[in-house]
């Protein structure tokens, strides 16, 4: 990318880097430590200019959603038509996230509601997330956390950590931990070991999770001594957020194969953003160079309710498109799972184009990404094991592990064979009020 080299050498010069000092650069601490932080910087740096009543206008927006890009994802802005560039719309304020809807909220996902200490969200029966921080490199647009953007640079304190690794030890049911923020990578090399090797204590945690968009925004941050630090923990896994192909820079590939060199498994959470990435050929494309860098699409997340993300948000429809024009036209471990992660903290739910035509009692239609439809035959005859929840006497083959006992939930309580629920119904209904008053 041409453009790309002659931004950045642009936004050196506008540093006065030169000689010995495009070292710096190199830095992560030193990216930091220069992020742009105002309208003016950005202006000054990336030779974008505004007129005064739209600085005016888009001053309100900092106000009120700080901005906050470092200078390596600033140069990957392509000045001559920054309108349309999808960096830009991620990184620059937008003066259309003043226009609040009805709809929108601040905790979408009711993360706070759903934490029964600091920083711990428990919305799923045996996994928590653990943020351990407010702060991100980057201040991206679309955040769905963007409620706590306004807390500038906060971490989170030792002791509130060490409440939250006291949770997770107490609640034997999380096998689980997603550590998240901010960005966790915030943190300095001897802080996320820690972290990393109080929770690998715990008996029952099974697999330890990182969300972190820094292969994407400050790539540098990606050091030798950090891996060294990760690969110490074998049960580890790392997603990152690669929204758009052009944030898969050579140095963003340097980043991810440090980490995929040190066995670390690698997944891609995408966010379908209106005018960044909102189109089959543009997604495929991510994918595409995702798996060629080692990492596995894993999410495609339909854009939040939070506040201010309105003229982010795409209908359901198009995702649905994306996915049509994915699912058999690529690699199965090329294609993510599209889902929506319900409002009131109900969970991600998956969603797919609709592939069953029809069922009877032995047979069902389908069609396939062709159109071509097929009927898959039922078995003639087939004796479902009844399950009563008395793993410790079942006569599968459940010998994995000392047998744990699970009280079902949900859609799986209704399918139970041991559990006498019939129905799920909301609470506070017309029809439940009419009952109570007889």
């Amino acid at each position: 990318m041409e453009f790309y080299r002659k931004n950045t050498k642009k936004i050196q010069k506008n540093f006065s880097l030169k000689g010995n000092g495009l070292n710096s650069w190199r830095d992560y601490k030193w990216q930091l430590s220069h992020s742009i932080r105002n309208i003016d910087t950005f202006e000054h740096l990336t030779g974008i200019k505004f007129e005064e009543d739209t600085k005016k206008k888009l001053q309100d927006t900092v106000e009120k959603f700080p901005i906050s890009i470092t200078p390596y994802y600033a140069s990957l802005i392509d000045g001559e038509n920054y309108i349309q560039d999808p960096i830009f719309k991620q990184s620059f304020p937008d003066t259309r996230e003043l226009d609040l809807m009805y709809y929108d909220m601040k905790d979408p996902l009711s993360e706070d509601e759903d934490s029964p200490v600091t920083g711990i969200t428990h919305r799923y029966p045996d996994r928590v997330l653990f943020a351990l921080t407010n702060t991100c490199s980057m201040y991206c647009r679309h955040c769905t956390r963007k409620r706590k953007v306004s807390d500038v640079d906060y971490t989170y304190s030792r002791k509130q950590i060490k409440e939250g690794i006291k949770y997770i030890k107490e609640t034997t049911v999380v096998r689980d931990v997603l550590i998240s923020g901010g960005d966790p990578f915030m943190l300095s090399d001897d802080y996320l070991d820690w972290v990393l090797s109080e929770i690998r204590k715990i008996p029952h945690v099974e697999v330890m999770r990182i969300g972190t968009r820094m292969p994407a925004v400050l790539p540098y941050r990606i050091t030798n001594e950090l891996v060294k630090v990760l690969k110490k923990y074998k049960n580890l896994w790392i997603n990152t957020q690669f929204n758009h192909p052009r944030e898969l820079t050579e140095t963003a590939e340097i980043a991810l194969a440090k980490l995929a060199d040190s066995g670390i498994p690698l997944g891609n959470q995408t966010v379908l953003l209106a005018g960044v990435n909102d189109c089959p050929r543009i997604m495929k494309k991510l994918m595409h160079r995702l798996v060629q860098n080692r990492v596995r699409p894993y999410y495609l997340y339909q854009c939040d309710l939070s506040e201010g993300l309105n003229h982010f948000r795409t209908p359901v429809g198009k995702g649905i498109e994306i996915m049509e024009n994915m699912i058999g036209h690529t690699s199965g471990f090329a294609t993510p799972r599209y889902v929506i992660d319900a409002p009131g903290g109900g969970g991600k739910i998956p969603i797919i184009p609709n592939y069953i035509i029809s069922w009877s009692t032995n047979k069902v239609v389908l069609r396939n990404f062709e159109g071509t439809i097929c009927v898959y035959k039922e078995p003639d005859s087939y004796l479902p094991q009844f399950c009563d929840r008395n793993c410790d006497n079942c006569n599968l083959q459940l010998k994995l592990e000392p047998a744990r006992e699970y009280n079902p939930r949900g859609i799986v309580k209704l399918l139970s064979d041991v559990d006498k629920t019939v129905s799920l119904v909301p609470q506070g209904t017309e029809r439940i009020k009419r009952r109570k008053k007889r």
